[in-house]
């Protein structure tokens, strides 16, 4: 993951943090790779206990504002970890390659 982007994922956890507890925070994709070229967007996961629809509101209002700040789209995948845990979820192919291959922030 390039400095940059570990910056910016950085700082979006830390605004996230102060709207939601987080279980998990990770980022995939070509910016975890370190593949990932000027106009690619970051993808991140987000790992909650519970979520509403004003809470989701909140997360994409923050991650949004992120992006804006950085000149970049941020694509997240918001979570309750019931959903993992106890989920059809948990066997997905895409949530398996975040968790073995996303990098924590």
């Amino acid at each position: 993951m390039k400095p940059k982007d570990y910056e910016m994922a950085k700082k979006l956890k830390e605004r996230l943090s102060e709207v939601v507890p987080l279980i998990d925070f990770r980022v995939f994709g070509s910016r975890a790779r370190g593949d990932a070229d000027e106009y690619s967007d970051m993808d991140v996961f987000i790992e909650v206990e519970r979520i509403d629809k004003h809470l989701k509101e909140k997360i994409r209002d923050v991650v949004w504002e992120t992006g804006f700040e950085y000149f970049i789209y941020i694509s997240p995948l918001i979570f309750t970890r019931e959903e993992i845990e106890n989920s059809p979820l948990k066997v997905s192919p895409i949530v398996k390659n975040i968790i073995e291959e996303g990098v924590i922030i």
